[in-house]
């Protein structure tokens, strides 16, 4: 993955680098000079996907950003076998409706069965990242969106074991998307049998008291006020 910053929209890109394996994308671009303002497109596919971003000049007292749930581990091999790196491209959404927030819970596949996540997995080869948040929703959901925008990119890295049983050096890079679903129905997983358990609408004034992932977690206080509500008499 690529990221591109612009400092002035009239202007052309100021800073172009390419996120390395277990690199930060944003402490990647504080070592450059620039912090990000906001993210503004996620385009392209397979290894030529790109981030563009809207970035500032960052001053002398500026703090290096703190990775985002970054937790690797210390042990470089289990059972005498070395790690095979990986760095994975996924797609996730934030999406409201008139029924409240589309969440997911974490089956016994994954790490970390149980917890609530957004919507969405791992980018596909010959999808852009919108086109692979918008097939996850579906198969995940059962749920047709509209994207409104890209808001986050996160970036997680740990050692661990695959769904497929590999031991992995992993890095997940995780595009963050708002959007809504105009018509609404109960949610129901499609793909079964994968890393997704259920599917429900949570009430927005109550998703807080569910227990989901730190990325889910962080991106819903941050990014859930900004999409419009639903219609009266639909969960708020």
């Amino acid at each position: 993955m690529r990221i591109v910053g612009v400092h002035r929209l009239s202007e052309g890109p100021v800073v172009d680098v390419t996120v390395g394996h277990g690199q930060d994308p944003r402490q990647l671009l504080w070592r450059r000079g620039w912090t990000v303002s906001d993210w503004m497109s996620a385009s392209g596919c397979d290894d030529g996907i790109v981030m563009t971003a809207r970035v500032a000049q960052r001053g002398a007292g500026s703090r290096m950003p703190r990775r985002h749930a970054h937790r690797v581990h210390a042990l470089p091999r289990e059972n005498g076998v070395e790690p095979v790196p990986r760095q994975r491209v996924a797609a996730y959404a934030i999406v409201r409706s008139p029924l409240g927030v589309l969440g997911t819970t974490c089956s016994r596949r994954t790490a970390v069965p149980g917890r609530w996540q957004l919507p969405g997995g791992g980018v596909e080869p010959g999808e852009t990242p919108s086109e692979a948040v918008i097939r996850e929703v579906l198969e995940e959901a059962d749920q047709r969106i509209r994207i409104l925008r890209v808001v986050d990119l996160q970036s997680n890295h740990w050692i661990g074991t695959s769904p497929a049983g590999v031991l992995e050096d992993f890095q997940a890079l995780r595009i963050i998307y708002t959007a809504v679903c105009a018509e609404p129905r109960p949610p129901r997983v499609l793909d079964v049998g994968g890393t997704t358990e259920s599917a429900r609408w949570v009430s927005v004034r109550h998703w807080r008291a569910l227990p989901w992932t730190s990325g889910a977690r962080s991106a819903l206080d941050k990014h859930l006020g900004s999409i419009g509500g639903g219609h009266p008499g639909g969960a708020r």
